[in-house]
């Protein structure tokens, strides 16, 4: 059973209680080939009420392309539309990890959310930027890394709207090339004045469709890796994915997402090298982590932190539930720190062990309980001028205590009765060997804290939500 949701986890947001009634021989190829296969269906867009189009790209912060500025009232309402929708599109997409069967499309999808992270308040492009990483996510790197860049909000976030001739600015081009595609310390200070002025001119309208400013394009000669001519935007982007840098880059960070956060570099090298060589197909590279022996090593398993989007959407995938107030995950989301489609900075989430401190482990830890019992608690959480999430009752400093509860409905029919077929002596391995990296370790102990003489629907979910409060699930 590892096997089966060591791969769950890692190619998706972890198993389901239906996955405890599967059987049969454990075939890697098999198991990427049917998630391949879920995950071409046609994508259905993620859209949200957007405010009036006429106005809104001008009213909000990043667009500022001379337009007189409307009534501060009406700016200000403005804004607050756009933030309300912004906070929609984060739980449909929330809703869609958790059901949708492309679970490799939205895990691979939310990799590249951090990779091409972006903040911007006008909702209209960061529902558009989305659509674009979810439709690219298991494509080509290459459509993608064009799409991407040329899409109204990541030109907004980057400043090339203000990217002109004669007063080139270097945001956009020094990103592309730190945190895109080769990473710090592969091009120079050089490359980077030289590419932006090869940028100048990429901007949007206000229906956030790309443009191409001919007038403010510098059409004089640059020298950019040691090449020479009239370059624009899309020759740089060409000149970056010639280098095989690029695809190591990619395949390490991924590599980290969906392997292990200590890198072999002997994995990478022929990851990176078939990745190149196939013309950067993202199928060669997930295939090539997915069926590799390596990949299921031991030393991988359990060795990931779940994120707190992972870590939430894997108990949501288990315990179905509906909660009495889902905008409650937004706040959970702020407590826990990650909030979908408000990455902290450019450089996305930093992962790994950060994801966790003193407070927030006791959090996760009682997150299925706190459904369950829908008992009352407190979060302090951090103020943002940006985006409030609308939870704010008062504020202390930089922090604002929140008290609510995460009262939902939890669905425990699928997990009761795929576990009826076990004696009751049997039910705490297989639960513990399903949700757990380190079953045989645990299973005694979480044994020992269930109440004795519990009836077996009641021992199921006891166990269940003990499993679940352990540090051990905090890991895939």
């Amino acid at each position: 059973m590892n096997l089966v949701q060591h791969f769950f986890w890692r190619a998706g947001f972890g198993p389901t209680a239906a996955t405890l009634l599967s059987s049969g021989k454990w075939k890697a190829e098999s198991h990427f080939d049917t998630y391949w296969k879920q995950s071409q269906q046609p994508l259905r867009p993620i859209t949200v009420p957007q405010p009036s189009l006429d106005t809104l790209p001008t009213m909000i912060a990043g667009n500022n392309n001379g337009q007189a500025a409307a009534q501060k009232e009406q700016r200000e309402k403005l804004q607050q539309q756009s933030r309300e929708a912004i906070k929609q599109l984060n739980l449909r997409w929330l809703d869609e990890m958790v059901n949708s069967e492309a679970q490799l499309r939205e895990k691979v999808a939310l990799f590249w959310h951090g990779h091409f992270a972006c903040r911007n308040l006008n909702s209209l492009y960061q529902q558009q930027l989305l659509h674009v990483i979810r439709k690219g996510a298991l494509g080509n790197f290459a459509t993608l890394l064009a799409n991407v860049s040329k899409s109204a909000a990541m030109l907004a976030f980057l400043n090339n709207q203000q990217n002109r001739k004669l007063q080139p600015n270097e945001n956009f081009a020094r990103e592309v090339m730190e945190l895109f595609t080769l990473g710090r310390g592969h091009y120079t200070e050089q490359d980077v004045k030289e590419a932006a002025r090869a940028f100048t001119g990429w901007g949007f309208n206000p229906n956030g469709e790309f443009v191409f400013r001919k007038n403010q394009h510098d059409v004089g000669s640059k020298t950019i890796f040691g090449m020479s001519g009239n370059f624009n935007g899309d020759d740089v982007l060409a000149m970056l994915l010639k280098q095989p840098q690029t695809a190591r880059f990619i395949a390490a960070k991924l590599y980290r997402f969906l392997v292990n956060e200590e890198v072999k570099e002997e994995h990478v090298s022929w990851l990176s090298k078939r990745f190149y060589e196939s013309g950067y197909e993202m199928k060669q590279l997930l295939r090539d982590i997915f069926t590799a022996n390596w990949f299921y090593n031991i030393a991988n398993q359990g060795k990931i932190v779940k994120s707190p989007v992972v870590l939430w959407v894997g108990i949501r995938r288990m315990l179905p539930m509906q909660l009495e107030n889902p905008d409650i995950q937004l706040l959970l989301q702020r407590a826990l720190g990650q909030i979908l489609l408000y990455p902290p900075s450019v450089a996305g989430w930093p992962g790994g062990t950060n994801w966790i401190d003193s407070s927030s482990l006791l959090l996760r830890m009682r997150l299925p309980q706190l459904v369950a019992l829908a008992e009352p608690f407190e979060l302090s959480t951090p103020a943002d001028d940006d985006m409030q999430m609308g939870k704010m009752q008062n504020t202390l400093g930089k922090k604002a205590i929140n008290r609510f509860k995460l009262k939902g409905d939890i669905e425990w029919e699928p997990l009761i009765e795929a576990l009826h077929k076990y004696k009751k002596s049997e039910m705490v391995q297989q639960l513990c060997e399903h949700l757990l990296q380190s079953p045989h370790q645990l299973s005694s102990i979480i044994e020992a804290q269930v109440a004795p003489g519990l009836p077996v629907n009641s021992f199921i979910k006891q166990t269940t939500l003990l499993a679940m409060a352990t540090p051990a699930y905090q890991l895939c």
